[in-house]
């Protein structure tokens, strides 16, 4: 946590939470990254808008990237993909393949993800997205404990 910073951090959230209500209020729609991304295939009549958000999702973080590389993940220095921890011997493409998989499944069971949950579901106070976002947190809290990750 030596790389905490309460401003950008705060920056980040506030343009997350206006992208979600620019699209709420815009197109009465969930802001959930899954949720959009899954439902592109098979393509039906509502995949332009899913499109362009999730190319102006990369584009955003592509641009702010470059413009602003000091306010990163790590500073000044480039982010990297967490590597499995040192004793599993698993090979990084099979780690992050596995991750992905995890990650959809849970996506699919919870009906939902992070930001459809605990940014726009929570902010409807919705009490599906207080339980999900309670068991997110807590797997991530043991994930971690287990793993020593960070």
């Amino acid at each position: 946590m030596e790389s905490f910073t309460p401003l950008t951090a705060a920056l980040g959230g506030t343009l997350i939470g206006l992208a979600s209500a620019v699209l709420w209020l815009g197109n009465g729609r969930i802001a959930g990254i899954s949720g959009i991304f899954g439902q592109l295939l098979p393509a039906g009549r509502s995949v332009l808008w899913r499109l362009v958000f999730l190319a102006a999702l990369v584009a955003a973080a592509w641009a702010s990237a470059r413009l602003f590389p000091q306010l990163g993940a790590g500073g000044v220095e480039p982010s990297v993909l967490a590597a499995p921890p040192a004793g599993w011997s698993i090979p990084m493409p099979l780690w992050l393949i596995v991750a992905g998989l995890l990650t959809g499944i849970g996506t699919r069971i919870g009906n939902g993800c992070t930001s459809g949950h605990g940014v726009c579901g929570i902010a409807r106070l919705s009490t599906r997205s207080f339980v999900a976002v309670a068991i997110f947190f807590s797997v991530a809290i043991l994930t971690v404990t287990l793993t020593g990750i960070v």
